[in-house]
Formats: structure tokens, sequence, C-alpha cells
């Protein structure tokens, strides 16, 4: 069976990139970086996504919602993975006609995700699940600001699913994109009077950071699309790979210059690290499809 985008939702796709791209490129990025002692939200941005449908994306219509899907919430959240959009976008896009406010962006929510861990405690108006007792913590992500908690998660294993597919989807965006930076400097950077592309080993990593992105970009719109369970594990464990791996292997086409402030491989390394740990992690995606095995052969 062939998926392919249809005309909509490729506009879809082409209009989210271009707001993005406008409203947070990489000048916005870098200044978002020099603050990033103290990251704040941007609550003009958030209202404008709110207000271009971002987060009432799959609310129906009736419901001043957009009225389409999971597949294009997936291609929209894609997006935001490539320009390492800040702020706790899944929550508030969760929280869209359950939480007055979230689905124009008027307000800002978070969560307690199975780990204890809440993504922007700071900057958010409302908090889905215990908080008490919050404690900051360091995260690997300079734009992502974390607290620890001890309190349960949501506990909402529908949110839970969306959340590990709509993360999935973010990494994919990440490692589409860092398959691009590591094709674009393999063709311009030059070493013995050669592009460095030309150089087997180079060429050997940009291939596997394709090839792992064309596999992950597969399992997520499938996912997408069946909402199964286990579609979604193999989806996040795929795309969490493609996005983590795939960065660290740029950075070694980068060489040295990847590892500098100045680059912005490793902020796709970092905010990877963060969303691999979200609900939904490796090991929980492992178990999800050990079990679906398992039933099948019984």
């Amino acid at each position: 069976m062939r998926f392919q985008l249809t005309d909509d939702q490729r506009a879809l796709r082409a209009g989210v990139r271009e707001l993005l791209t406008a409203r947070f490129g990489r000048e916005r990025l870098r200044a978002a970086m020099d603050a990033a002692e103290t990251p704040e939200l941007d609550r003009g941005l958030w209202r404008e996504l709110g207000t271009a449908g971002f987060f009432s994306l799959r609310l129906p219509e009736a419901a001043g919602g957009v009225g389409l899907g999971l597949p294009e919430a997936v291609l929209a959240f894609e997006e935001a993975g490539r320009v390492l959009l800040p702020g706790p976008l899944i929550a508030t896009h969760l929280a869209a006609g359950v939480v007055p406010g979230a689905a124009t962006g008027e307000t800002v929510v978070t969560v307690v995700d199975g780990g204890g861990v809440v993504e922007w405690l700071g900057a958010a108006d409302v908090v889905r699940g215990d908080a008490a007792g919050a404690v900051p913590m360091r995260s690997a992500d300079p734009l992502t600001p974390l607290h620890r908690v001890a309190g349960p998660d949501s506990g909402d294993r529908t949110d839970v699913l969306l959340t590990s597919l709509l993360s999935a989807a973010e990494q994919l965006g990440t490692a589409a994109r860092v398959c691009e930076l590591a094709a674009q400097h393999a063709r311009t950077r030059e070493q013995f009077g050669r592009p460095i592309g030309a150089f087997q080993a180079v060429q050997q990593l940009c291939a596997g950071i394709l090839v792992r992105v064309e596999l992950a970009r597969a399992a997520v719109y499938a996912a997408a699309v069946t909402a199964d369970p286990a579609d979604i594990a193999a989806a996040r464990l795929l795309a969490d790979e493609a996005a983590v791996r795939g960065a660290r292997d740029c950075l070694q086409v980068h060489g040295g210059m990847g590892f500098t402030w100045e680059s912005d491989v490793h902020l796709h390394l970092k905010r990877a690290w963060v969303r691999a740990r979200r609900p939904g992690s490796v090991t929980e995606c492992e178990e999800v499809l050990a079990e679906t095995l398992l039933s099948e052969a019984r």
C-alpha cells in the first residue's frame, strides 16, 4: 500500500513551515539561546500559533477547531521539530477543548509526565497532574527548562499514546533537519582540495542518517493513520533513534565545528535527548511491542 500526502496535507505542511520559519527562524533561535539562562516563552508567538489553528487542529469545527485529524497534527509537529520550536506544544495541543484558552494559545498548558518531570513549569498557566514540591533540574537542552516532581503523572492512557506519537513527529523533524545539515556541510566543506562528501566514510554517515529518517517517516506516518499502540511504539523507537543517532552522526560529519556553541547541530541533539525521555520511552515501547508479538504468537 502506498501512502501519499494529499494536496491539502502538503499545503498544510508548507503553511506551517512558512509560519515557523518566519516567526522562529535561525535568528530567533540564536536570540533565544543568548537568553537561555532564563528561557521565557514567547506569548505572542504562542497566541499566533493558536490563531493559526496549531493547537486546535484536531478539534471539530463545531467546537471552534480546524476539524482535521491525527495525520495532519503529525505533519505540523514535524515542522515544529525542524525549527526546534520551544514550549509545551504537545501538552497545550492535547488540552485544546479541555482547558479553556488552550486552543487559542491564550493558556499555556504543561503536564507531569510518567517520569515525574515537568517541561516549562514556570511558564504554564495550567499544570495537568500533581506538580507539588517541584524542584528545578538541570536540562540537557538549554531551551527546555525542567522540574522534577514526586507526584504521579496525569494517568490518561490516550494522552500518553498521543504524546508518544507527537513526540515521534518532532523527533522526525529534527532527524530530517540534521540530515539536511550533514549533506549541506559534506558538499561545501573541503579537505585536501575536495569536498568531504567525496570521502567514503562521510558518505556512509550521511547515507545512514537518510535511511533512518525515511524508515522513521514511514513508521510515524503509518502510526498517524492507524493510531494503533504497537504502531505508535514502533514509530517512537525509530524516530528517537533517527533523531539522536542522526544528530550524533551529523556532529561527526561537522567534525570539531559541530561541537561549537555557534553550531545548531548540538541543539538538535540536546532537544532529541530531552524528547526521548518523555512518556513512551524506549523501555515502554519495547514492552508494548513485546506484548503484541507474544499475543500474536499465542
